[in-house]
């Protein structure tokens, strides 16, 4: 009964396998971006730039109609663009990294809703947003399919930089000048990209739910970053399967269904996790009482 409740959705209609399919590969590479974002304190970097974006698809949108390539290239030059000027702000200014993200991507966010509201309708508007999971064609799965393995083999040739850029920066900066710029402005760079293929799926508002939620959740259960990486991934595809399963027999909007389900992981993880959790903390605090006591 559980397994033909489980499977049933996926057989029966081709729009669900479509759905899950640019879910799941969504999840193979979104999701170590943002175990990367977490061990860099980048957190809330990865939530501007999805909104960033949104002004560069909108320039697409009126430009082509609903093209996803043309939505696609606008939106990461876009991002791109964000992330370089916050970037020059920073080292320009004494404006810290967080504090001039939030400026740029607040008025970027508020130039994309202008302008698909100037030209286009409502309807548009919330497409772009909270994005059309169920309306996923080929092309579409395509496009994710084609940035989700260019990410995965991205990150295997950096893998290592990253590893060292973000637990002793200072040791790049030292052997090799210039350098720690370069795997930034690239790591950003595939963050971009990953937003770009997110939005066509879950919105410029809903993609980096799918990339932070399941990271952080993560964290909670490991310390290892292999095993972080490995958890993440497997709790982003499994918010995909299950809020995708809880959309269609709630009848709930799917992308927000996905990042629900991945936000109940997350707290699940905060509450239980054994690194970081609530219950763990109590737990030692409980020792350390018990300690001084004696």
């Amino acid at each position: 009964m559980i397994i033909h409740w489980l499977i049933d959705p996926f057989v029966s209609y081709g729009f669900m396998r479509r759905a899950l399919v640019a879910c799941c590969a969504l999840s193979l590479s979104t999701t170590p971006l943002g175990v990367f974002l977490l061990l860099r304190r980048m957190s809330l970097v990865g939530d501007a730039l999805s909104h960033a974006i949104l002004p560069g698809v909108a320039v697409g949108y009126l430009l082509c109609g609903m093209s996803l390539m043309a939505m696609g290239i606008g939106g990461f030059i876009a991002g791109l663009l964000v992330a370089i000027l916050s970037g020059l702000v920073t080292s320009q200014t004494a404006l810290k990294e967080d504090a001039s993200f939030a400026g740029f991507y607040l008025g970027s966010l508020a130039l994309g809703v202008t302008l698909v509201s100037l030209h286009g309708s409502s309807v548009d508007l919330l497409h772009l947003l909270f994005g059309s999971i169920l309306a996923v064609d080929i092309n579409a799965i395509s496009f994710v399919g084609i940035i989700t393995t260019f990410t995965v083999l991205a990150l295997a040739l950096l893998y290592r930089a990253l590893i060292i850029e973000s637990f002793d920066v200072t040791f790049l900066r030292v052997n090799r000048r210039g350098y720690p710029k370069v795997i930034h402005a690239l790591f950003l760079a595939l963050v971009v990209l990953n937003l770009v293929a997110g939005f066509q799926i879950l919105g410029t508002l809903m993609s980096v739910g799918l990339m932070m939620l399941p990271a952080v959740a993560a964290r909670c259960w490991s310390g290892h970053l292999t095993t972080t990486l490995l958890l993440g991934v497997m709790i982003g595809l499994l918010s995909s399967l299950m809020g995708l399963l809880w959309s269609f027999y709630a009848s709930l909007p799917a992308g927000p269904a996905i990042v629900l389900t991945a936000s109940l992981c997350f707290f699940v993880s905060v509450l239980l996790g054994p690194r970081g959790g609530f219950m763990a903390a109590l737990r030692r605090h409980r020792v350390v009482n018990s300690k001084e006591k004696e």
